[in-house]
């Protein structure tokens, strides 16, 4: 469940931003569509903005699979991991590790993004 509570605001925020990001870049060009390279970078933004939104879901994960804080207290779900943060450790730890994280997903979004254009470049010809 929790793991669902950050993937889906996730993917509610990088698909639009990739599509959005895609059709402005090919209505610049004056073209319908972009290339595989340029929806790479596309997915890549849209990943990076993405990540940085989800932190502190991503935060709120990781904790509640720990199961426990660095005392030993175990933590009863969501609400309770994001009280005990904010109390006891202050609001900027739901940012922690925002820039390995958005590193990652940018990297992961340009070869997954890119990769999924370029294979599409190639099947839709054959109308399958």
């Amino acid at each position: 469940g929790i793991t669902l509570f950050r993937e889906i605001p996730f993917a509610l925020i990088q698909f639009p931003i990739y599509e959005k990001l895609k059709k402005e870049w090919a209505a610049h060009q004056g073209k319908e569509d972009v290339s595989p390279l340029q929806a790479a970078a596309c997915g890549s933004a849209g990943g990076a903005i993405a990540a940085a939104a989800t932190c502190p879901l991503d935060v709120l994960k990781t904790r509640l699979m720990l199961g426990k804080d660095k005392k030993g207290v175990p933590y009863k779900n969501a609400v309770d991991v994001g009280r005990r943060i904010l109390a006891e450790e202050g609001a900027g730890t739901l940012l922690s590790g925002i820039q390995p994280r958005v590193m990652w997903i940018s990297i992961g979004g340009f070869i997954f993004f890119g990769s999924y254009e370029g294979f599409r470049s190639v099947l839709m010809p054959l109308d399958l």
